[in-house]
């Protein structure tokens, strides 16, 4: 909004619609309300043709502002939501890891238990996470269970973590990788895996 927000931090024109086929789904079909003399009037479908179109314009915008209020579908929209939230937009970050901080700052709003930081840490890693208390050493482990291998926010995650978490806990991570004991169950022979990385294997699921 003009003189509330830096000038194209929202970027909002990169999400109209670039061809016909984009608003294809939102253009109605006017000629159906008319007469039907008028069915052969090339003047008349022209016409007809340009208001749908126009109208279909209108629908999908209509959507997309919608789309907005909803963290899920969000994405011009992303920096009222991090705004609310006090959090620093950086645009070149993908709309889904803006996403995730988002919803791990809206699910982290409270008073700090063990289920909030596993709900911070699920929405983050969009998979099952356990976090283990060690009251004897002011610590906790975040262990992540339902993905594998290393999650790809990790940094936002961290300083989301340092935000909600009481300041005098120390905390540290443990991620779940695949063993070869796994791979040769899936009857991955050698030769197979040596096609493969091994940043790939340690993720392996068959």
């Amino acid at each position: 909004m003009y003189g509330t927000e830096k000038y194209g931090i929202n970027g909002y024109s990169q999400n109209e619609p670039i061809s016909d086929d984009d608003i294809q789904p939102y253009i109605p079909d006017l000629m159906k309300y008319l007469p039907p003399w008028y069915k052969d009037s090339a003047i008349m479908i022209q016409l007809q043709d340009t208001m749908a179109k126009e109208l279909g314009l209108s629908y999908w915008h209509e959507e997309d502002i919608l789309n907005q209020c909803f963290v899920d579908t969000a994405t011009w929209g992303l920096t009222f939501w991090e705004k609310v939230l006090n959090i620093a937009t950086d645009l070149n970050k993908s709309y889904e890891d803006r996403r995730e901080v988002v919803k791990a700052k809206l699910r982290g709003s409270g008073t700090t238990t063990v289920q909030m930081i596993k709900n911070t840490a699920e929405a983050f890693s969009g998979g099952e996470c356990n976090v283990i208390q060690h009251p004897e050493s002011y610590s906790f482990t975040v262990q992540f269970v339902g993905i594998k291998g290393i999650p790809k926010n990790m940094e936002a995650f961290k300083q989301m973590l340092e935000d909600i978490k009481p300041a005098h806990l120390a905390y540290d991570f443990k991620y779940t990788y695949t063993v070869w004991n796994f791979l040769k169950d899936k009857n991955l022979t050698w030769d197979q895996a040596k096609t493969n990385t091994w940043d790939n294997l340690k993720v392996y699921d068959g």
